[in-house]
């Protein structure tokens, strides 16, 4: 939200004086959720949590991290999923949720290769889940060290890749060149489309804008949204996952009465119009757009999807963008139903195939990583 924004909701700039002044600003950064960023592969002697460490750090819906994983070794373990992690009303057959382990997946591969070991990674090994996660594995990790394994150039974005919500530059386009870098990463049975002007581009403006209002309007979807919020530093550092408003723009609101989960919620409040303001902001300075695609619509194509999508992140992070998924769209709940017809419409082509992710592209003012769990949290108990 721009200063001036700001301001003239907040009412006054006293109400930041009255909070503490420029004491209270300096400490809104919640540090403590941030560690980890600081932490990636450098507290560990074994290459697993090595890479592991670095692989936590990718997007994920919600930023549920719904990672668990169970060390067999200093070189093997066990991926499943947190069922306590799923958004059962927006994502009812877990399929971003999926995705989110398949982001998870190609970071610690990429990781691993940095170390000079090779990952091996098997999806589903005892069998995919259907419509339903379940707690069986999602897959089995294993490293083997390999002399002169060359390192991929995407991992020095490791530590940079943040997902970036603020309005994009609409004086700075996107090149040809960059979007044909985006789009390299396809591979067998994926398919990354991208659009940087023309029609297409105003269509998915408003495509994406509209089902984001329309997700805010669906008073159970949004308020599954509003129960992961995490308001201010004592909250995000408590739960360092879900939602973050913090920072100090975003606390003074909150001292000042204007933003609080019940605001959010009510549509007559000005915090629901703010949001409203937000989407429109956001979704309408898109200066391109990008999407995954497969061929299917089975668990390991959305691992797979979810490895590709968290390849165009770094590749986006390598080439200065900005970029915010927006899969509103894509959701499988009954709000959602015009518009994941109209984008399929529009993005596929032949029977079958399933748009995975869609994320809008563009140039913005820079911003930080979001809170992560530490690793020690997301890794269950070792077995001999």
């Amino acid at each position: 939200m721009n200063r001036r924004r700001f301001l003239r909701i907040a009412g006054s700039a006293g109400v930041i004086i009255a909070a503490g002044g420029a004491a209270f600003l300096a400490t809104r950064t919640p540090k403590d959720a941030l560690v980890p960023w600081e932490q990636a592969g450098s507290l560990y002697p074994d290459p697993m949590r090595r890479a592991l460490s670095y692989a936590i750090l990718a997007p994920n819906p919600h930023n549920r991290q719904p990672w668990v994983i169970d060390l067999k070794g200093d070189t093997e373990a066990v991926l499943t999923c947190d069922l306590d992690r799923l958004l059962p009303v927006t994502d009812p057959f877990s399929r971003q949720i999926v995705i989110g382990l398949g982001c998870f997946l190609e970071l610690f591969s990429i990781a691993a290769a940095a170390q000079g070991y090779r990952a091996h990674i098997s999806y589903f090994p005892d069998g995919e889940p259907d419509n339903r996660l379940d707690r069986k594995p999602i897959a089995r990790l294993s490293l083997q060290p390999q002399k002169g394994l060359a390192g991929d150039p995407l991992f020095a974005q490791a530590l940079k890749r943040h997902t970036n919500r603020n309005p994009y530059d609409t004086k700075r386009p996107i090149d040809d060149d960059i979007v044909r870098r985006l789009q390299s990463g396809a591979a067998k049975n994926i398919q990354i489309g991208a659009v940087n002007g023309g029609a297409l581009l105003q269509d998915l403006r408003a495509l994406t804008r509209d089902a984001m209002w329309a997700e805010i309007r669906t008073a159970e979807a949004y308020q599954e949204s509003i129960d992961l919020m995490r308001i201010g530093r004592s909250e995000i550092e408590a739960n360092p996952d879900g939602i973050a408003l913090g920072g100090a723009f975003l606390e003074t609101l909150k001292l000042a009465g204007v933003l609080s989960r019940e605001s959010l919620a009510d549509p007559s409040s000005r915090s629901y119009q703010i949001g409203l303001d937000m989407i429109e902001e956001g979704a309408m300075t898109a200066m391109g757009f990008v999407w995954i695609k497969t061929s299917g619509n089975n668990r390991t194509a959305q691992i797979v999807a979810g490895r590709a999508y968290l390849r165009v992140a770094l590749q986006a992070t390598a080439d200065g963008l900005a970029m915010q998924p927006m899969s509103q769209a894509l959701q499988e709940y009954a709000a959602m139903q015009p518009y994941y017809e109209t984008i399929h419409a529009r993005l596929t082509k032949r029977p079958g195939e399933r748009v995975q992710m869609l994320a809008r592209l563009g140039y913005a003012e820079a911003v930080g990583p979001a809170p992560r769990w530490p690793l020690m949290t997301r890794i269950g108990v070792k077995e001999s």
